[in-house]
């Protein structure tokens, strides 16, 4: 396959207009966008006029026409759209998290080996450069063995449907515990063991999701590990959040901020502001799994079980507050 036609299964996630525009911008040697499906016509309109390609009311329409589908649709909503576009053997990138239910994270995974297509999950943070050389680091032995982890994915509440516990599945914990999660199983090569979890509801009063929370896991190769997954960065804090990353070993520590690539600009108008520069996550996420769609053939394949894996851990954590107490991985 020399080009891949790519079309979106609704624009209702955040991250849709970055992947467009790293099809558009990036990756047109390889890709094009034919078309954007979604039920909020005003939405799907403005994003075709916004990135080109069709605008579709009819996704069977959709999958007709492409080879690849990005599924960006609400949390809740992915596995009718992923379900749909295996049976018709279309490749699928599915945004994280994967799913809102370990069964619906299932039967996505097994429609897709089902039908022989590739299922990729969206967690670009493994393509960070600094994440990158932190794992190299790590394999070299440069730290001794590790003994704890410290992280963080900070942000800001992005509002309307993730505050919709029907949609989005929960809040803060739901939405970044995930990629944190992914890339520690990515370095460890371990499984989590167990979880306790305190979740806060307060940063934006009377919401139905929560918007902070912190997390320590205990990983199977007895790693201990917290994880700050809060929306706690407010409209006027001046960068968007963080991905950082504190690893301690028997020889030494390495912290590393994922999103450290930026410009730190002061001015008597605007007072501080940044701008990124250099690596793009979102654009190597798309190559790497366009390369796969391709050749076969790619740098790193995030599958469905690693998005099931991570959601494992965001279910356990909510678990883990209901009960007041650490909660055991297969505990009934």
């Amino acid at each position: 396959m020399e080009r891949v036609r790519v079309g979106f299964a609704t624009f209702a996630h955040v991250h849709a207009p970055a992947y467009a525009r790293a099809l558009k911008e990036d990756l047109f040697t390889v890709a094009d966008l034919v078309g954007i499906y979604d039920d909020d016509s005003a939405r799907g309109r403005k994003a075709a006029e916004t990135f080109g390609g069709a605008f579709y009311t009819d996704y069977a329409a959709l999958l007709a026409d492409v080879d690849v589908v990005i599924v960006t649709a609400e949390n809740a909503r992915h596995t009718p759209f992923v379900l749909s576009a295996a049976e018709r053997k279309k490749h699928i990138l599915v945004e994280k998290p994967i799913a809102t239910t370990v069964a619906d994270a299932e039967a996505m995974i097994a429609a897709a080996k089902r039908h022989g297509v590739v299922l990729f999950t969206a967690f670009p943070v493994r393509y960070s450069p600094a994440i990158r050389r932190l794992k190299a680091f790590i394999e070299a032995g440069e730290i001794g063995r590790v003994l704890a982890i410290k992280s963080t994915n900070r942000g800001q509440n992005p509002g309307g449907w993730f505050n919709d516990p029907r949609l989005s599945g929960g809040g803060a914990v739901m939405d970044h515990t995930v990629h944190l999660v992914d890339v520690m199983r990515w370095i460890l090569k371990a499984e989590v063991k167990d979880v306790y979890a305190e979740i806060g509801y307060t940063v934006i009063e009377g919401q139905k999701v929560d918007d902070r929370g912190i997390l320590t896991v205990e990983w199977t190769n007895g790693v201990f590990a917290s994880i700050d997954c809060s929306w706690s960065r407010n409209a006027k804090y001046p960068t968007w959040g963080d991905v950082t990353l504190e690893v301690i070993g028997t020889d030494g520590v390495v912290w590393v901020d994922a999103f450290h690539q930026k410009l730190n600009v002061f001015t008597n108008a605007d007072g501080y502001r940044y701008h990124d520069f250099g690596d793009d996550i979102n654009v190597a996420l798309l190559d790497d799994f366009l390369r796969h769609v391709r050749t076969g053939e790619g740098d790193v394949y995030i599958s469905g079980e690693d998005g099931l894996a991570a959601l494992r851990v965001a279910l356990w954590a909510y678990e883990a507050e209901r009960k007041g107490r650490k909660v055991a991985v297969g505990e009934r």
